[in-house]
């Protein structure tokens, strides 16, 4: 298949046939993983700011990309118990002086375990209200499009969206752990593309990201539409630095999808 060989048309003069999702801060919940756990460590008493936590994120998910044997069966809860741990271990030992003071009074107070649970329960009972929301566009969605996730993750996407009885509505999981390539590259959403038979022009990608989601799919030749909410909780998002990228269609929840006028369904 060539892709992106076709001229580019308005996306409203287009007929969709598939759309596809990103996962973190699109389909769990409309907000970064990043502010997501930094509103679930403050919760838990652990104050940090977002650079101070970012280090630890970036560290955690560095380490769980190098560990998807492991991590393959795990379900959310057990890969986000995961991630709380190593965020906590590294910023314990490397994070900022007073960040080390907090996690050592912590730890001396034998409270450390307790509180990593407590993050960790905290950001599942989130992630399956957001599940909750996707479960019934999606529902609305399938009858109409072929879908399919394209999404940086750590090669147990599949375990997750069954767990959420979100996988039944999707053709494809383009996980980027499992193929080997990560986003922006455009290779996870070729593979996408490929499994459901797509071509671009007939396609709308919809994520959190204008960096790694919105901009390598317009690059493609598909319809980018922007999740907004989650970017515009914290406009500094490292994920979203591309100040003069246009999506073609912003959005502020998933259930907009039903209101945009290129839904039209192809029926040759």
């Amino acid at each position: 298949m060539r892709l992106g060989n076709r001229p580019r048309t308005s996306p409203a003069m287009r007929m969709m046939r598939t759309i596809l999702f990103d996962f973190g801060g699109t389909l769990d919940y409309p907000q970064h993983w990043l502010d997501r756990f930094l509103a679930h460590y403050r919760a838990a008493g652990i104050e940090l700011t977002r650079e101070q936590l970012d280090a630890g994120f970036d560290h955690a998910t560095a380490v769980a990309y190098r560990s998807t044997k492991m991590l393959a069966a795990y379900g959310l809860t057990e890969l986000v118990d995961y991630l709380v741990r190593v965020q906590i271990e590294y910023l314990g030992r490397h994070g900022a002086p007073e960040v080390r003071d907090t996690i050592g009074a912590a730890a001396g107070g034998m409270r450390l375990p307790e509180i990593a649970g407590w993050i960790t329960q905290s950001f599942v009972a989130e992630s399956w209200r957001g599940f909750e929301v996707s479960r019934e566009v999606l529902a609305a969605l399938s009858s109409r499009f072929q879908l399919g996730v394209v999404s940086n993750f750590y090669g147990n996407l599949e375990n997750i969206l069954a767990e959420a009885d979100l996988l039944r509505f999707f053709g494809t999981i383009a996980d980027s752990s499992s193929l080997g390539i990560f986003k922006p590259d455009p290779g996870l959403f070729i593979a996408a593309l490929k499994q459901l038979g797509a071509h671009p022009d007939e396609t709308a990608m919809v994520g959190d990201s204008l960096d790694k989601d919105c901009m390598p799919a317009r690059k493609l030749g598909m319809t980018a539409i922007w999740l907004r909410q989650a970017a515009a909780i914290n406009a500094d998002s490292k994920d979203n630095h591309a100040s003069d990228f246009r999506p073609d269609f912003t959005i502020d929840a998933l259930a907009e999808l039903a209101e945009l006028r290129w839904q039209e369904q192809a029926t040759d």
